[in-house]
């Protein structure tokens, strides 16, 4: 699959004619083309590109139309849901649907950290050891190794202890540091692959520097592979964080959608009472489109990168 840039990298490194600014520009709207056509083929990839657009602007926007701390309603304990509350509302009176609006931010935001340094330490390190192979390629992967052998829940619940994880930024830092293990071994095959094909080797013949050549020949060659990572990277994180909250190993210093399963199991009694149930459902209704839309794209960028795909 990432073979398939391989040519356009080839072109793009090796030097530019004077058309190669109108070249460039036309292999850009081709490609844009040619992502509509693959998108357009099967609505489910529209739908899941519109789902995870959706969670990005209720995570950005959303909590804006609420206040920090939703007020309680004495009034409307635990009620079933209706026309004014969509879901039912929690023991303490406050709407579900605004809990998990609100509580997408913190969910979201920490799985994209999570995903950012992922792919960038995964991929980086991943790039270099395989390009460099030898003492590099050595070292770097037996540091792999020993990061893999690190159990993570331990590792948070020694955390935890420290920090309370109310900040999402400190999640996503966490989670990031212990996931990269796998995308390095994985990007590592990849590049040990790559290297020996001939692009590879007329720009090592040209005298290129290693930063060139993974930067501007290995990299782009494996874009669709590093974009499918960070898709799947963040549906990890969620379902990380949520089981974390869920399993009540982290304080509750914040709203999200494993703090609400904890408390609508635990506290609302979710599992035996009906009029609860809602309040159970609706965060695990966000988490199922969440990975249901990243399914989806996932499904739709397998097929723009990989001509065989496309020829069916």
């Amino acid at each position: 699959m990432s073979a398939t840039l391989i040519p356009e990298a080839a072109s793009g490194g090796t030097g530019a004619g004077p058309g190669a600014p109108s070249t460039a520009s036309t292999m850009r709207r081709n490609f844009w083309r040619g992502v509509w056509r693959v998108m357009r083929r099967k609505p489910s990839r529209l739908a899941g590109a519109v789902i995870l657009v959706g969670f990005a602007f209720m995570a950005i926007f959303g909590p804006m139309f609420y206040p920090d701390q939703l007020p309680d309603n004495a009034n409307a304990i635990t009620q079933p849901p209706s026309w004014e509350h969509w879901f039912g509302t929690d023991p303490q009176g406050r709407d579900v649907l605004a809990l998990v609006i609100t509580g997408s931010r913190y969910v979201l935001l920490s799985a994209a950290v999570t995903a950012l340094i992922t792919v960038v330490f995964g991929t980086g390190l991943g790039l270099f050891s395989g390009f460099k192979r030898g003492r590099w390629d050595t070292v770097l992967m037996r540091v792999t190794d020993m990061k893999l052998t690190i159990p993570g829940l331990p590792l948070l619940l020694v955390l935890a202890t420290v920090w309370k994880f109310g900040n999402p930024l400190q999640m996503g830092l966490v989670l990031g540091l212990l996931g990269w293990g796998g995308v390095a071994r994985a990007v590592r095959a990849q590049t040990l692959s790559l290297r020996e094909r001939g692009f590879i080797e007329a720009a090592r013949g040209l005298g290129l520097s290693t930063r060139h050549i993974i930067g501007k020949e290995l990299l782009p060659s494996m874009a669709p592979y590093i974009a499918m990572n960070m898709l799947i990277a963040v549906t990890g994180a969620v379902y990380a964080q949520v089981g974390l909250f869920f399993l009540g190993v982290l304080p509750y210093e914040s709203n999200n959608w494993g703090v609400m399963l904890n408390l609508a199991v635990f506290q609302a009694g979710a599992m035996i009472t009906p009029y609860a149930l809602g309040y159970l459902l609706a965060p695990l209704l966000a988490i199922l489109l969440l990975t249901l839309g990243i399914v989806l794209v996932v499904d739709a960028m397998d097929e723009i990168f990989n001509p065989r795909l496309r020829e069916e």
